[in-house]
């Protein structure tokens, strides 16, 4: 019998840092394992080679009058530095109370367990399961997935499914599960002011050398208004309006801002055009300063400055916005405002469009949605309303996967996000962890999904 918590256990072992060159061989034993995995449930497995991480293709069942369902996910986890942080080490997972503990618990090794659980409960009972399903895991998630797209070309005749079913989202809690129902895109950019060929003694040249860290902080200072919107001319042009159904859903979340507050440390939330922090992070395109940098880093001062100095920001897309229009403008902006008299790099990076989807039985549905979608997303309404004991919210989620959008303008396919991952998982970040009591309930909901679909299909 497939016993999950011994799975998860094992698979947590592997340190597939993506991003590191140094864990090699973690990425290795990970796509090995989850290989062995798919196979021992009668999946005939293909591992597709790509210029970085290759990727797992496993299908079951070719029977093509039946639904054709591809369930996604990734075997990649971030770096797990600081590891002073961790209360035990990152990859010897532990189970302390109703949590098991280690990268990757909830991001996205324990979602995407969940889904292969609930097939493999399905293939373990004596009756036949009428369902053709296809096991797409990539290895660069946490980079972007940069493969992706390659693969997608050659590949999207074998991906014509009815829809996407994927558990890479957040819930609210163990008890309040959300289908997520929209993705932000991303971009990012960097860019490099150089000044003097070298640093110069701030006492002989101080006065009449312009500070290449000047630039940079004045640079990234001009890019927001006073009230925090994002000061780029047409930056906002294609933002679509939210509809109310979807503003009213909000109220679904019990959690007030002062606790949110509390949650993530901060003293109060800083939001633009009044919204409140959960609608901001749902609905509202960001511009975001992630690295800033120049000049002497060490301990005590010295007096310099500096040849150079960077600045590394992404931005968060909402629906209709495009990635690479969002990209000329931000370039086009840090061009403008650079004076003369320094030099200027700015390098363009990996970028990913937004995606949304509007259920069934809701306002402004496309008429055109696959019929085992609709059937999937009204299985799922019924199978997380009767195990976890209330119904769940449809909510956009503010973070983004690029592929989910790729899927879509390529091949066709819309999603079911499974959003079972809570605001305790600490995603990212040190002592990840994963909620076991919500992972078996959510087992038991996937299970029920997937045999619906099967059973409509046989009715």
């Amino acid at each position: 019998m497939f016993d999950p918590i011994k799975v998860i256990q094992e698979y947590l072992r592997f340190p597939s840092v993506s991003t590191d060159p140094d864990y090699k061989e973690g990425m290795e034993g990970a796509r090995s394992y989850m290989s062995s995995l798919l196979e021992s449930i009668g999946c005939s497995v293909e591992v597709i080679k790509t210029p970085l991480h290759p990727i797992i293709m496993a299908t079951l069942n070719d029977d093509t009058d039946w639904p054709h369902v591809i369930i996604y996910g990734h075997y990649d986890v971030q770096p797990a530095d600081p590891f002073d942080l961790w209360s035990s080490p990152p990859f010897e997972p532990e189970i302390r109370g109703n949590r098991i503990y280690g990268r990757g618990a909830a991001d996205n090794k324990g979602p995407l367990l969940i889904l292969i659980s609930a097939v493999a409960r399905l293939l373990e009972k004596p009756e036949q399961l009428p369902l053709r399903i296809t096991f797409l895991i990539e290895g660069e998630e946490e980079t972007g997935s940069p493969s992706f797209g390659g693969f997608l070309k050659q590949y999207k005749d074998k991906l014509d499914g009815d829809f996407l079913l994927l558990s890479d989202t957040g819930c609210i809690s163990p008890e309040q599960i959300v289908i997520t129902t929209g993705l932000r895109g991303v971009v990012g950019i960097e860019f490099e002011v150089t000044g003097a060929q070298s640093d110069l003694h701030s006492g002989f040249y101080g006065g009449a050398v312009l500070n290449p860290i000047q630039v940079v902080s004045e640079i990234c200072a001009s890019l927001h208004n006073q009230d925090g919107t994002i000061n780029i001319e047409g930056f906002y042009n294609d933002v679509r309006e939210v509809p109310n159904w979807e503003i009213e859903e909000l109220k679904g979340i019990e959690s007030s801002e002062d606790d949110f507050a509390k949650l993530l440390g901060v003293k109060q939330f800083y939001t633009s055009n009044g919204y409140s922090p959960f609608a901001a992070v749902r609905f509202c395109p960001t511009l975001e300063f992630n690295g800033i940098g120049g000049g002497y880093q060490g301990e005590g001062n010295k007096t310099i400055i500096p040849s150079k100095a960077f600045a590394k920001i992404t931005s968060r897309l909402v629906a209709d916005q495009n990635p690479e229009e969002i990209t000329r403008l931000i370039s086009e902006a840090i061009k403008e405002r650079c004076p003369p008299h320094v030099s200027l790099e700015v390098k363009e990076g990996h970028g990913g469009s937004p995606y949304l989807v509007v259920p069934p039985d809701h306002p402004n549905s496309t008429t055109d949605q696959s019929p085992t979608l609709t059937q999937a997303f009204r299985a799922a309404d019924r199978a997380i309303s009767d195990v976890f004991g209330k119904p769940p919210l449809y909510l956009r989620e503010g973070g983004s996967i690029p592929i989910i959008a790729d899927l879509k303008n390529v091949v066709g396919l819309d999603s079911l996000m499974l959003g079972f991952v809570t605001p305790s998982d600490s995603i990212h970040g040190p002592n990840e962890s994963f909620n076991l009591d919500l992972m078996g309930k959510a087992i038991d909901a996937t299970e029920r999904i997937l045999a619906s679909i099967a059973n409509s299909r046989e009715n």
